[in-house]
């Protein structure tokens, strides 16, 4: 197996160093992607956590094959997914909508600081599906390549595009319909 560069320095060399690195360059945008997917501010601190330790677990495997970037932001993205269906799971007799849940969560977070403006955007991006609520998120706000998502995603960049497509249609018949 050749050797990964990992900011400046093959991972074998020192695990510990290449880690608190993506740490450090990472944490921040990687806490947003997750906070956009799972909605809630401890939800995606958890989930933070869970990326971390999946990456520091699987640190020694990453063989370079996609971009460092790409591959930090499958394993946040998988692991977002599946803690919102762990989530859907655990609330399914109390919530029937989870979506809806997530929107009254919004409502009530402490941490949640937008306006009236941003928060009619994020109820609108909750009626959307998984999916489509993700490829929305990474495009819209994180302003990824469909080629970046197509990797971090395992979807074709026409698919990507479509979604995307869809997704903006529908927020923007819902936040006509919510004046």
């Amino acid at each position: 197996m050749q050797e990964v560069q990992i900011l400046d320095k093959p991972i074998g060399q020192n695990k510990q160093e290449s880690f608190t690195k993506i740490v450090s360059e990472y944490k921040k945008r990687l806490y947003w992607h997750i906070r956009k997917i799972v909605i809630r501010h401890d939800d995606a601190d958890d989930v933070l956590q869970n990326t971390f330790i999946k990456i520091w677990q699987n640190l020694d495997t990453f063989e370079g094959k996609s971009s460092l970037f790409t591959w930090l932001y499958r394993i946040a993205t998988n692991e977002s997914i599946n803690f919102l269906n762990a989530q859907k799971r655990k609330t399914a007799e109390a919530y029937e909508n989870y979506e809806q849940f997530l929107s009254n969560t919004l409502q009530s977070d402490e941490f949640f600081t937008g306006d009236e403006i941003q928060f009619k955007l994020q109820q609108a991006i909750l009626t959307l599906p998984e999916k489509q609520r993700i490829v929305f998120n990474m495009k819209y706000f994180e302003e990824l390549k469909y080629e970046d998502m197509s990797e971090i995603l395992g979807t074709s960049v026409g698919a990507l595009k479509a979604s995307y497509h869809h997704a903006v249609k529908k927020i923007e018949n819902f936040l006509t319909q919510n004046d």
